[in-house]
């Protein structure tokens, strides 16, 4: 966990998709702070190279100087490019450091189960803390699971200070079950010598044959069978 960090922001004077292309070129990220129900929410742009920088610090808490005003903040979201790559966009709310608030924390797995997979069915929990006891991450003990085994959320270990808000009790965090194995289909095997279709093809004669002793040929494409 770290401590805050201080970001300055510039207040935007325009907002729409052609503007925020201006600042991403001028090396900044257009940002959103919410509304709080006291103040209004604010269009800022801060410096992108500074604000990733405090990601790498694992920072969870911004002093935000707005103006020469400093707003206490924490990201609500964040907004990435197609490819996953860049960040586009920052969505931050006000919080307060002496009134706890609701926010998701990614899972870490760790170890391998016994045998079998192990399914995620979440990566993310709700956790109510103060802003300054925001945890990285959440571990989650996977080791030694056998198979039908499971993680359930009230199995959780949270730091001090951090309480679970969702999902709680008996929900499963991860579960193991049987490993899946391809079995290829079965080759459908040739009809034997002399089978159905040896015995098919023998009954078609060849084009330009002629027929067996005894056998009327069949007429040919437009000809027309001789009477009597």
């Amino acid at each position: 966990m770290a401590k805050s960090e201080t970001l300055k922001a510039d207040l935007r004077p325009k907002v729409g998709s052609r503007h925020a292309r201006k600042l991403r070129a001028q090396g900044k990220i257009p940002a959103y702070l919410e509304t709080d129900g006291t103040s209004g929410h604010l269009d800022i742009a801060i410096d992108r190279h500074e604000f990733l920088a405090t990601r790498r610090h694992h920072t969870h808490l911004y002093d935000l100087d707005v103006g020469g005003k400093m707003e206490t903040a924490i990201v609500h979201a964040l907004a990435w490019d197609a490819f996953g790559d860049e960040i586009v966009h920052i969505e931050f709310r006000r919080v307060r450091r002496d009134v706890k608030t609701e926010i998701d924390v990614e899972l870490e797995f760790r170890g391998h189960p016994k045998a079998g997979m192990l399914n995620h069915l979440v990566t993310h929990v709700t956790v109510r803390c103060f802003p300054m006891d925001i945890p990285d991450s959440i571990e989650v003990n996977v080791a030694g699971l056998d198979i039908g085994g499971a993680v359930l959320a009230k199995e959780l270990k949270l730091p001090k200070d951090v309480e679970l808000v969702k999902p709680t009790g008996d929900f499963k965090i991860a579960v193991v079950t049987m490993a899946k194995v391809d079995v290829p289909a079965a080759t459908a095997e040739a009809p034997a010598e002399g089978g159905t279709v040896a015995a098919a093809a023998a009954a078609t004669p060849a084009a330009g044959a002629t027929p067996a002793a005894g056998a009327k040929a069949a007429p040919a494409k437009d000809e027309k069978p001789k009477k009597g």
